[in-house]
Parts: C-alpha cells; sequence; structure tokens
C-alpha cells in the first residue's frame, strides 16, 4: 500500500515579505502512509499544508498529488481537509451535510458508513448546531474523508476532544489508511503522532529537520529521560545533561549519560524519590531537535 507517491513536495519555498515562511522544503507522503509534520508554532507547518491544498502558490518549487496541481479547482477533489476551524450549517442535520458533500463525488462513502467510521452514526438526525464542539471535530473529518480522497490533511484533527473521542477518531483515521489514503498529519498531541505516524517529519524556521520512521527519529536523540520527585540540585551542571524541566517538585532530566546522573543522584547532587529512567520519547526528541 505504501509504494506508491500521492503527495510529492519539491523544494518548495514560501516567503511573505523578507520573511522566509517555508524554506526549501522536499517531503513525499505514499498510499496508506500517515506522515505526522510536527514543529514549534511559527515552523512553517500551516504555510505548507496551505499550499498542498492549493490555497496558496509557492515562489518557488512544486507540489503535486497523483501528480496533479492542487491549485486547480477540478483537481482538488482528490484531497480531503480537516482545517483548525470548522464552520457547519447549525440547521443542518450531520447527515444532510454528509451527504450535501458526497454529492460533490463521484464515489462517496455511504453517509452512515462516513460517520460510523468516526464513531458518530448515531448521530445522523442530530442538526449540527446541536453537536458539542468535540462532535463537530469528528464530523469534519468525515466529511474530509467521505469522499475517498487520495490524500487528506488533518490539522490538528483532535483540539478540544476528550480521550474516548480522540480514541474514536483514532480508529477512524486508521481504517481509512487501511483503504490506502495518504494522510498528512499536524498535532500538538505528540502521543497522537506517536500512535497513528509511520514517518515523522520535523519542521524549525521553515526547514524540515528531520523526516524519517518514528523509530529512527527517536534514535537520532542519543538521550534518556529520567524523572524523579525532589529537586534539580546539582544535576544541571553535569556533563552530558541538556534540557532540565521543573514542574513543582516533579523534575525531567535529558540526558546523554543517565548512568552518571543516577550516580550524582546517590551520591547527593540532589533530593529525589520515584526515581524512573527511560529512553527518549517523541515529546523528547521534539525538544531536542527543535532546541539543536
Amino acid at each position: 500500500m505504501t509504494s506508491t507517491p500521492v503527495l510529492t513536495i519539491d523544494h518548495v519555498s514560501r516567503s511573505f515579505g523578507d520573511r522566509p515562511a517555508v524554506d526549501d522544503v522536499s517531503l513525499e507522503v505514499r498510499a496508506g502512509q500517515v506522515v505526522g509534520l510536527l514543529g514549534p508554532n511559527g515552523a512553517g507547518k500551516t504555510t505548507l499544508l496551505s499550499m498542498v491544498s492549493g490555497l496558496r502558490t509557492p515562489d518557488s518549487g512544486t507540489v503535486r498529488v497523483l501528480g496533479l496541481d492542487p491549485r486547480r479547482p477540478a483537481h482538488r477533489a482528490v484531497i480531503g481537509v480537516t482545517p483548525q476551524e470548522t464552520g457547519l450549517p447549525e440547521s443542518l442535520t450531520a447527515a444532510e451535510v454528509v451527504r450535501f458533500v458526497a454529492d460533490h463525488h463521484a464515489d462517496p462513502l455511504p453517509t452512515l458508513e462516513a460517520l460510523d467510521r468516526f464513531g458518530i452514526a448515531e448521530l445522523a438526525d442530530r442538526r449540527c448546531g446541536g453537536l458539542s464542539g468535540g462532535q463537530k471535530r469528528r464530523l469534519a473529518c468525515a466529511l474530509a474523508l467521505v469522499g475517498r480522497p487520495a490524500l487528506v490533511l488533518l490539522d490538528e484533527p483532535t483540539t478540544g476532544l476528550d480521550v474516548d473521542a480522540r480514541h474514536a477518531l483514532w480508529r477512524g483515521i486508521r481504517a481509512h489508511r487501511d483503504d490506502g489514503v495518504a494522510v498528512l498529519l499536524t498535532s500538538h498531541h505528540l502521543e497522537e503522532v506517536e500512535e497513528l505516524s509511520d514517518r515523522v517529519a520535523v519542521m524549525a524556521e521553515g526547514r524540515v529537520l528531520v523526516d524519517d520512521t518514528l523509530e529512527r527519529v527517536l534514535g537520532r536523540v542519543d538521550v534518556d529521560r529520567l524523572s524523579w520527585s525532589g529537586t534539580t540540585g546539582r544535576v544541571s551542571e553535569l556533563d552530558g545533561v541538556v534540557d532540565v524541566q521543573v514542574d513543582g517538585d516533579q523534575v525531567v532530566v535529558l540526558a546523554r549519560d543517565a548512568d552518571l546522573v543516577v550516580r550524582a543522584l546517590v551520591d547527593g547532587a540532589a533530593d529525589f524519590a520515584r526515581l524512573r529512567v527511560r529512553g527518549a520519547s517523541l515529546e523528547d526528541a521534539f525538544t531536542h531537535l527543535t532546541a539543536a
């Protein structure tokens, strides 16, 4: 399923005045693949997505979806988009909105199937004005995918969702991925990216710092994560300590040599209890890569 390129971004740049928002970015997403796009605010993710969806034109480079230019309205039918902000007609039911969007596509999913994939089939007759924020987010995802697009752009899809709703949305995304849909996902929930993505691309200052499988991205960050309850003491002065975070009495340290930190703690470098040591998470890798 992942052998066919669906999205090809080739040396794309876009500036606003003298400020480069996207700087020589190349990226590819294949059929049946989820690529997580990460980066701090201002990294260029939103500008990149706007060029992929055809809403903005690159200053240089090309964007192609199934070989087509997404700036042409006729070509955008192969792209589904879930923006961060979604306006739904309050007087229409969820099923009516899905049918309205489906009628613009040649081979859409059946309405109830589109809703059921995101766990909201029972809301088919509910007016959009009566839906909760989380239910609207799931409906927006159903609308993005009802036309069986080749590529779907999910921009912070689970913002404001509780845990159960988030997991229901994840199941829907996986179902479409298994059908061969290519997915480009942005999210501030790094657990979400870690859960769904086959590849991770990390952006900062308009450039892609790393684009690789999740395992290799984690492997590039040669640090361990230590956490404990207590104080930081002299830990930040130790060789190989790359980051120290404090939240109340909870301390989190990223270090290249966990053994050195543990020995220092035992020797009295800081007060500690409930010490835990593990490998770097995606959140740790993200922090380390974007701070480099």
